[in-house]
């Protein structure tokens, strides 16, 4: 099992899923961390400067209005699960067509560490969904 976590610097968890540098991508078996990659965010429209963020107004450059995910679908291909802080209603709709479930919450720690407290049940739920992205 595969699961992701937007992060800015490695090792905290991003307060929004599409404007992260990064993504910590865990390998689990049997209920164990066995290793972990990070994937540079590269894909996604907050990453490549689409748009301008005005607190949280997501202020979107003019004739921008939705962008794709495919990028971020298939960078995280193979992923069962996102951990995250929050992220736009149609990025949790599309990963959830694409078989990943989001997984909000309002944790604080490293990634590693959500990961092992949503390992062992203990993962606060919380944190939510953005609906500025339609």
């Amino acid at each position: 099992m595969r699961i992701a976590v937007p992060s800015n610097d490695g090792t905290g968890i991003s307060p929004h899923f599409g404007r992260c540098a990064c993504f910590v991508v865990f390998e689990v078996a049997d209920g164990a961390i066995t290793g972990q990659r990070v994937v540079e965010n590269s894909f996604t429209a907050h990453a490549l400067g689409e748009c301008r963020d005005e607190g949280h107004g997501h202020v979107h450059e003019a004739g921008h209005s939705h962008h794709s995910h495919g990028g971020i679908l298939e960078a995280l291909s193979g992923c069962e699960a996102v951990i995250c802080r929050g992220m736009g209603m149609r990025a949790a709709q599309d990963l959830a067509a694409n078989g990943i479930k989001a997984i909000p919450t309002p944790f604080q720690g490293t990634p590693e560490e959500a990961v092992l407290a949503l390992l062992a049940g203990s993962l606060p739920a919380g944190g939510g969904f953005c609906g500025c992205h339609g």
